[in-house]
């Protein structure tokens, strides 16, 4: 496996091509790699307004450990090789990317499985605040999605966070 932080958290952005290849070298036995980057949208998926930017707070310490926990659960169902995880933080405008999920396999099939499940796990579980700014000057935290509860769900997972923003 290569020898790389599996967890960054920061306010730097992050190239997609250069972490692929840092994740694929001198490993040999991968077949796959599969990612996912997350961007900040232009538009609320709660009520459809524009959204100029967004604002990511975290736990530095805590938020690390629950996704390397994350991770290690990925690897106890998966045949994976490698995880990265980056997750910015800080003013963020929209366009800008957010999150970028890596996981090499020897494999496609353990390699899009984990990293779907690692977002899914993500997004319910990791103790990030998000605020969004609005165009019209507002701004509203971002409350938990029912639909991210259940993505967990499918996973043999448990998450009422939408039950408890309400």
């Amino acid at each position: 496996m290569t020898d790389i932080a599996r967890v960054r958290i920061g306010p730097e952005d992050f190239d997609v091509a250069a972490e692929m290849a840092t994740m694929r070298a001198g490993d040999r036995t991968v077949g796959a790699v599969a990612a996912f980057v997350g961007t900040v949208r232009e538009r609320s998926a709660g009520d459809d307004a524009q959204t100029t930017g967004m604002e990511l707070e975290h736990y530095p310490g805590m938020t690390e450990r629950a996704i390397e926990a994350m991770i290690d659960e990925a690897q106890r169902r998966f045949r994976i090789r490698a995880v990265r995880v980056i997750h910015r933080v800080g003013s963020l405008a929209a366009g800008d990317q957010i999150v970028l999920v890596i996981v090499t396999s020897g494999h496609r099939a353990d390699a899009f499985l984990a990293c779907e499940f690692l977002m899914d796990y993500l997004k319910t579980q990791a103790p990030f605040w998000k605020k969004e700014h609005r165009a019209d000057g507002s701004a509203q935290w971002v409350d938990a999605r029912v639909d991210d509860d259940a993505a967990l769900a499918r996973w043999g997972l448990a998450s009422d966070n939408a039950s408890r923003a309400q």
